[in-house]
């Protein structure tokens, strides 16, 4: 093995370690310096063979991690820069003491905004919530509380399920088909076949039946969550409620039927901000930092604030609300898009090819949270809606 420096490393031996990182993964060189060989591959179709001589993998959730990739490598952490865990081993990579590490909540917020601007796009739905509408939450996960704060910040009503925790904890809790009878529904759950709540098919042709026909429904979790083949059937028969899907049960393979029938559908890219994009670098970077007992180099940072947002004069309320989810972040142009790459492909294995290639040259796409806005009105109501979306309102001249 070779190495291009030597660093101390733990318990007083010389440690330099060569990582293999998912190409999709940003920033890694700001954040990992030059103390570390680099290599990225793609994640998707990873073997073996490749991790030869590799001490740090980092990958994303289309590598499965598990005994049949592991087994034979020197490698000594792994780290995902995802928040869901169900394509990794744990249990065999604690069996081989194997570090881990992944990159929960990261991007929470970005799939919050991704949500939001799902709702606003479809029919009237973000007036009837903001008229005294409900959302019912599946799954009170990072994503899952994120969503319910910003919703109570904005004033949306909301119910949650989530069997899996003390329903002291969990804010408005409901069972599943009282959350399904909302008027939006958001599926956040991890995927998981554990008993005696398992998440994989949660929503069924039963459960799917609960669902009313003026609903939305957004599956921006894993594709497995719903059974796609009863959706299909449901939505077949023209009785389903507008659905949003981010997931598909057989990802890279889209189905080409069920993405006809949906509102909206885009290439699991829900969490795809750069900005959650870098904090899930930096986490996993300080993780192998903390492992190895050395500092972070000095050019740990990337991206730098995103661009303020000039709001058009006399937009308020569930306008201004609209006006600012969607100049972020277009989610018709990524449905575009997605249609485009499988309704223009020859076969499905095309298809799938450019499904991955909408996920690996997805255009940076900076979070709302966080940005300065300037043109609103002064109104209290106004400003309590940009505070209730992250965003700083632009300090005001006087006179």
């Amino acid at each position: 093995m070779s190495y291009k420096h030597e660093r101390p490393g733990r318990n007083g031996y010389t440690v330099q370690l060569t990582v293999l990182a998912d190409e999709n993964i940003p920033a890694l060189e700001q954040y990992f310096g030059a103390q570390f060989t680099l290599t990225r591959a793609s994640g998707r179709t990873l073997q073996p063979e490749q991790l030869q001589g590799v001490d740090v993998l980092l990958v994303r959730s289309v590598t499965r991690v598990d005994a049949a990739l592991l087994a034979d490598s020197p490698v000594q952490f792994v780290g995902t820069a995802t928040s869901g865990i169900d394509h990794i081993d744990c249990a065999y990579l604690a069996e081989r003491n194997i570090a881990f590490a992944h990159a929960p909540g990261a991007n929470a917020n970005s799939v919050v905004e991704y949500v939001l601007a799902a709702i606003a796009a479809v029919n009237n739905k973000l007036e009837q919530l903001m008229a005294g509408g409900t959302v019912g939450v599946v799954g009170y996960g990072h994503v899952g509380k994120a969503l319910v704060a910003r919703l109570a910040a904005l004033g949306i009503r909301y119910t949650v399920y989530d069997p899996w925790l003390d329903q002291a904890g969990v804010p408005h809790a409901a069972d599943l088909p009282t959350v399904l009878g909302s008027d939006v529904v958001c599926l956040h759950a991890e995927l998981t076949t554990r008993q005696p709540w398992p998440s994989y098919h949660l929503l069924g042709g039963a459960e799917l039946e609960c669902l009313r026909r003026d609903a939305l429904l957004i599956n921006a979790s894993r594709g497995p969550v719903v059974d796609n083949s009863a959706l299909l059937a449901l939505l077949q028969e023209d009785s389903g409620p507008q659905v949003v899907l981010d997931v598909w049960e057989h990802e890279p393979h889209v189905d080409a039927a069920l993405l006809r029938l949906v509102a909206l559908g885009t290439a699991h890219i829900a969490g795809y901000s750069y900005d959650g994009k870098l904090l899930a670098t930096r986490l996993l970077s300080e993780a192998v930092h903390r492992f190895l007992a050395i500092e972070l180099p000095p050019t740990a940072s990337a991206g730098g604030k995103p661009s303020g947002v000039t709001v058009p004069a006399g937009l308020a309320g569930v306008d201004l609300l609209r006006y600012l989810v969607q100049s972020r972040y277009s989610i018709v142009s990524d449905d575009r898009e997605l249609r485009q790459a499988v309704f223009g492909s020859a076969s499905e294995e095309g298809a799938a090819k450019q499904f991955d290639q909408l996920r690996k040259h997805y255009p940076e796409r900076r979070e709302l949270a966080g940005s300065e806005i300037s043109g609103s009105s002064a109104l209290a109501s106004d400003i309590a809606l940009l505070r209730a979306l992250g965003c700083v309102p632009a300090p005001r001249e006087t006179a």
